[in-house]
This record gives C-alpha cells, sequence and structure tokens, in this order.
C-alpha cells in the first residue's frame, strides 16, 4: 500500500524516531502502524546488542526535588557520544525518567526499569527503543532516592553533575541553606557526612599514610602514631562534609553556617552524581 507523508508524520509523533526509519517501517509493515513500532522496537534491540560492549561515559544527569521538598530522586543516563549527550531531545527523555522516578520513588535501578514508561512499553523497553533512534549504547547507570523533612536539589550547568541534600527542618530558611549547601557538594565533593561515616579502611590507609610521611620527614618513630592522627583529623575537615570551610565564607565549617541559619538544622544525607 502507498505510505504518505500524513502516515510517515503520525509515527514518528508516535515514537520519536527519524522521519526515514518511520517510512522504511511503515513500508515493511505493509501501513500497519502496530507492526511498524514493532519493527522500530527491534531495530532498538538489535542495535544494543551489537553496541553492548562499547563505553558509554558520557550523558546526563538530572537531580529534582519533588514539589513539597519532601524527597528528591537523581539518576543518570550515559551514552556512548557529547553528541547525544548534548541532544535537546536525549535531555528530555533523561527528564521523563526523572519524572517517572519521582512520581513513583523506585528503591532500585531494577525497579525503576520495571515501571511503565506509557501504556505501551516499560522503562527498560523504552531506554532500548531509544537506542535505536541515536543508535548509541544507553546506560541507566546511577540512581538514588532521597526524604526528609527537607530535599534540595542542585544540577550543575551541563548536565554532567548534579547533588541532592536532605535536611531536618522543612522551613524557607533550611531550603535556602540547602541550595548553597548542595552546591558545596557539587564543588567540594566530600566523601561522608561527618568523620563517623568514612570507613575503616579509609582511616586505616591515612593513618599509615600519616605515619609514613612523618618518618620521612625525619621525626622521631615514637612521634610518628601522633603526628598521623592529627593529619587524620585534617583529612575530616577537608572531605567530611559537615567539618569542611563552608565555600561562601571560609571562616566558618558547614555545620556551623547550618547553626547560624537555624538553631539545631543540618544535613541528614547527601548524594553526589558525576560523570567525571
Amino acid at each position: 500500500m502507498a505510505i504518505t507523508a500524513a502516515d510517515v508524520n503520525k509515527l514518528r509523533q508516535q515514537t520519536g524516531s527519524g522521519m526515514m526509519d518511520c517510512k522504511n517501517a511503515l513500508v515493511e509493515a505493509d501501513g500497519d502502524f502496530e507492526a511498524a513500532i514493532d519493527l522500530l522496537r527491534k531495530k532498538g534491540q538489535k542495535i544494543a546488542a551489537k553496541r553492548g560492549e562499547n563505553e558509554a561515559k558520557e550523558g546526563v544527569i538530572i537531580a529534582q526535588a519533588s514539589e513539597d521538598g519532601k524527597t528528591g530522586v537523581v539518576l543518570t543516563l550515559n551514552c556512548e557520544t557529547d553528541f547525544v549527550a548534548k541532544n535537546d531531545a536525549f535531555r528530555g527523555f533523561v527528564q521523563s525518567l526523572v519524572d517517572i522516578a519521582s512520581k513513583n520513588m523506585p528503591a532500585s535501578i531494577d525497579d525503576l526499569k520495571a515501571l511503565p514508561f506509557d501504556d505501551k512499553l516499560s522503562v527498560d523497553e523504552k531506554i532500548t527503543y531509544q537506542i535505536g533512534m541515536v543508535g548509541e549504547k544507553l546506560d541507566l547507570s546511577n540512581f538514588a532516592t532521597m526524604s526528609a523533612d527537607k530535599v534540595v536539589a542542585y544540577n550543575h550547568p551541563g548536565n554532567q553533575l548534579a547533588t541532592l541534600v536532605a535536611l531536618n527542618s522543612g522551613s524557607d530558611a533550611a531550603e535556602d541553606a540547602g541550595k548553597q549547601v548542595a552546591m558545596q557538594v557539587a564543588a567540594m565533593n566530600p566523601i561522608a557526612l561527618d568523620k563517623n561515616g568514612v570507613d575503616a579502611r579509609t582511616i586505616e590507609r591515612e593513618i599509615e599514610i600519616g605515619k609514613e610521611l612523618a618518618i620521612q620527614e625525619g621525626k622521631p618513630a615514637e612521634m610518628a602514631d601522633k603526628i598521623s592522627l592529627g593529619r587524620l583529623n585534617k583529612f575530616f575537615q577537608d572531605n567530611t562534609l559537615l567539618s569542611q570551610q563552608f565555600v561562601r565564607d571560609n571562616k566558618v565549617t558547614v555545620e556551623q553556617f547550618l547553626g547560624s541559619t537555624e538553631k539545631g538544622l543540618t544535613v541528614t544525607g547527601f548524594k553526589r552524581f558525576s560523570l567525571s
């Protein structure tokens, strides 16, 4: 049967595929729209299988807090090239995944992939379908949720870096402070909330390095332990969020900044996703 431009455009509107892909699918399906959609989906599966071993180091990261500020999600969808990552349609697709995650708050990546994208495809199936559209490997590589009295999201320009910060107060002052701390997390990349969140292996490594440096500097062996503990405290100050110098005022720590904003205000958790 004859395939009209209107038919091609209709399929394109339904699927988001390119004009030639839609035309070829309709021709092969003899004008059957459902069969044409299946063909486009199979194309995505074929490309996914073919490009499965490729590296997908580029991508888009988006963090988003709910309207009431009680929950937040952040996810990374990787692709192969910067060209795709900067495409508005691709970023729009990532935003649609964020919206689904924000609405449903799944517990894991697998749970997110199992959710319906629309009335025909799951999120996982839609990602495979998108592989056919863009011709690159796509990988939903990172996903996290947060719940608190206040959750604040920060997206660094370019969508290569995003953060979520959870606070123990839902006040307007807490939200404003949370935005500043979310930018702090983006800039300073803390490894934990405070020293209690640093794993034992990291602590042991820092103590050992501190001892070795002290000995190399000619310090007496009996002083090495004390010197290494001092350096460990400096490590905590530089690398744990609440102990870090506040980037907007290095005369105070993040903990002190929060306390001066609202009595008892503190961060209860954070997430930081980055492509680099």
